[in-house]
């Protein structure tokens, strides 16, 4: 007998929502630029290139629980959110 697991298959037509990305969108539009702004100002310190790969691993390292407590969880995974657009928009 095969009991070896089936791979899944995602439905036809389903989404995949990524709920950081779905989070920063509904923080109010102050909330945004504020978030934006920070992780503009994060990539410019710790990712000067401004890669794209530079900025995600950043983002990972937030979401990782890279963080102290001047930023909190739930902070650190909004602006780690808004890293992962900032990288969507970089080269390399």
């Amino acid at each position: 007998m095969d009991h070896a697991p089936k791979p899944r298959q995602r439905p036809s037509g389903a989404e995949i929502v990524d709920f950081g990305e779905a989070a920063l969108d509904a923080c109010p539009a102050g909330r945004q630029v504020e978030l934006m702004t920070e992780a503009t100002m994060l990539a410019s310190a710790f990712a000067p290139k401004r890669r794209a790969a530079e900025i995600r691993s950043l983002a990972r390292s937030l979401r990782s629980g890279v963080h102290d407590q001047e930023m909190g969880r739930a902070h650190a995974w909004l602006v780690a959110a808004a890293l992962r657009r900032l990288a969507s928009g970089a080269k390399g």
